[in-house]
């Protein structure tokens, strides 16, 4: 998917995401952050999108959040002010292929539903890799391909539809195992339906 079919994508889902999309997935959001509230420390958010998980992070977290969408980051930074998150240090708008951070600038980085979005996910989880500390978490929430089965039949013939939708239906998840320097440390499905996958990957010291 090109980074303008994404910000075109994302552009046109803004003003509904919160109530459609951001429902179904609003399990995985509240398991990472929970997760990310006890491991506590410096986090980013990569692909931040509406906000829509920032009031969950326990006040013991620092969260600064990227993403490509003018349009999220406007309905991101009304909620950190309309709720007072003071534990939000910052939101900026950047490409996830091109982290504007020094390296090992963060105890953990977040990525909830958006590798399958971005044009280049290697790249991404390389990024990633390459600013989280020696020891700290990469947490992934997002759907992965199903190998068979009425879902993994319906996800293909979704795929074409990538760039409308803003999602790979058919994803697979040797996509994100496969940065070196990364180490899978914790997998578990999620509802509904077992449909999101959450990860935790260690950065290798």
């Amino acid at each position: 998917m090109e980074l303008q079919a994404v910000e075109r994508s994302y552009a046109r889902w803004a003003p509904i995401y919160d109530r459609t999309f951001g429902a179904v997935t609003d399990v995985g959001r509240r398991r990472a952050t929970a997760l990310l509230s006890e491991l506590g420390g410096s986090v980013l958010e990569v692909g931040v999108g509406t906000g829509l998980a920032l009031r969950h992070y326990g006040p013991q977290v620092r969260v600064t959040g990227v993403d490509y969408s003018a349009e999220m980051l406007e309905k991101a930074r009304a909620k950190v002010a309309a709720d007072g998150l003071a534990n939000v240090a910052a939101l900026h708008r950047m490409d996830a292929r091109e982290l504007a951070f020094p390296d090992e600038s963060f105890d953990h980085v977040a990525a909830m539903h958006v590798i399958s979005v971005v044009p280049d996910p290697e790249k991404v989880m390389s990024e990633m890799a390459r600013v989280v500390r020696p020891g700290g978490s990469v947490v992934i929430v997002n759907h992965f391909a199903r190998k068979r089965g009425a879902l993994a039949m319906a996800e293909r013939v979704a795929a074409p539809l990538a760039d409308l939708l803003g999602w790979h239906s058919d994803f697979d998840r040797s996509r994100v195992l496969g940065e070196a320097n990364l180490t899978l440390a914790e997998e578990r499905t999620l509802p509904p339906l077992g449909m999101m996958t959450l990860m935790r990957l260690v950065r290798n010291g």
